[in-house]
């Protein structure tokens, strides 16, 4: 995968400023908004191109180039599907320059139709992620002149699979509900570490996979925000906080959801990591303009003129900008997609309305916790999201 430590920068930066404002269970992918942003960054002016610059984390000039990068480097990892999507109104003509730095194969055409173009685009988003996401997260409305979408689907099966048990947590959220448990041990105490983060601290659980697409399960602290836990998590992909890593751990209550005990065995054995955690799966339905200012849009979403003169010579301004998004984390594996889609209108001048002894390590996730999946080798964060309603035992099971 090759992309530059620039560019992973960026995109994993967007992923801890997003995980900053959301709340509750949820799910996204910066790296599905990501190269959108790039591209619209390369062909704005005025504010609409600093404030996009901005939400890139590169200079607007260098914003294609590294979104291609990622689309490039993104679509040739095993288990990762992506695609990029442009369809114009057949009256909408494109600066070739702007055009020619997207894939060729993306550019469709808008029949005018709202209803079949709408169709049309849902059609693409269940093809491009296999049926993981069913619909555009933003409808296709008279007047819109381009629409701009990512598409993006990772699969992978765990190296070591999980047991399937039914959890009753003892205390917290999830107290006295009988949960979809997993439980697996390892000989690999270093999958598991202790991260001492400004905001408290952090257990870090690595999950790997058979395709080198991993998950990182994080559990802070009683009272830190999914948003610092998540924030800690990239951070961690970078290196910037120090970890105290499964074999270095004392004995005790060692971290958040994190014990370290001495057993006595029968027979020598070596040190264990045991680790419990529950099945989830979660949606997500994402306004972006509700959080203009995160993703860059905060001038481009007026209706005036001037945004993208390197787009079109068409006033465009962007009418509606969306994310519909999934995880599912079970036994065998874990599968995830995102659908990212920023709708364009043409400008007239009126502001738009607001819409929308042996040692065992015990790790032990059973109340609400954040993940991050990732490429292995690059760090490349590829979604992310918090559990607060794990899936639940089956009732079929329950004796």
């Amino acid at each position: 995968m090759r992309m530059t430590n620039a560019t992973i920068r960026a995109v994993n930066g967007l992923t801890a400023r997003w995980a900053a404002e959301v709340s509750g269970g949820t799910v996204f992918s910066a790296a599905g908004v990501w190269p959108l942003l790039g591209f619209l960054a390369d062909g704005a002016g005025g504010g609409a191109r600093r404030e996009l610059a901005e939400a890139v984390g590169l200079p607007a000039d260098r914003a294609a180039a590294a979104a291609r990068e990622v689309l490039a480097a993104a679509g040739a990892l095993r288990g990762l599907e992506t695609a990029l999507g442009l369809w114009t109104q057949r009256t909408l003509e494109l600066r070739e320059a702007w055009q020619a730095r997207l894939p060729a194969e993306a550019h469709g055409v808008l029949t005018g139709d709202p209803a079949a173009d709408q169709q049309a685009l849902d059609a693409w988003a269940v093809e491009r992620t296999g049926g993981l996401v069913e619909r555009m997260p933003v409808a296709v409305r008279p007047d819109t002149e381009m629409v701009l979408a990512s598409a993006l689907a990772l699969r992978t099966r765990w190296l070591r699979p999980f047991e399937e048990t039914a959890l009753t947590p003892e205390g917290g959220p999830w107290a006295d509900r009988t949960l979809q448990g997993l439980w697996r041990p390892s000989r690999v105490l270093d999958r598991v570490g202790v991260a001492d983060t400004p905001r408290g601290h952090v257990t870090e659980l690595k999950v790997l996979g058979d395709n080198a697409l991993d998950v990182h399960l994080l559990l802070g602290e009683e009272g830190m925000t999914p948003g610092q836990v998540l924030a800690a998590g990239v951070d961690l992909l970078a290196r910037r906080h120090p970890v105290v890593a499964g074999p270095q751990l004392p004995y005790g209550e060692v971290g958040p959801g994190l014990r370290v005990r001495r057993e006595r065995r029968m027979t020598p054995e070596p040190p264990t990591l045991d680790v419990t955690t529950v099945a989830y799966g979660v949606t997500a339905d994402h306004n972006l303009l509700e959080h203009h200012a995160l993703f860059g849009l905060t001038t481009a979403r007026l209706d005036l003129p001037g945004h993208f003169p390197g787009i079109s010579a068409l006033p465009l301004y962007v009418g509606s900008a969306g994310q519909s998004a999934l995880a599912r984390f079970g036994a065998r594996g874990f599968e995830a997609a995102a659908v990212t889609v920023i709708e364009m209108a043409a400008a007239g001048g009126a502001p738009p309305p607001l819409r929308y002894l042996t040692t065992t390590v015990e790790a032990v996730f059973d109340r609400p916790f954040g993940f991050l999946a990732l490429h292995r080798h690059s760090r490349l964060v590829l979604a992310a999201g918090w559990v607060t309603d794990p899936e639940p035992f089956p009732e079929d099971e329950v004796t």
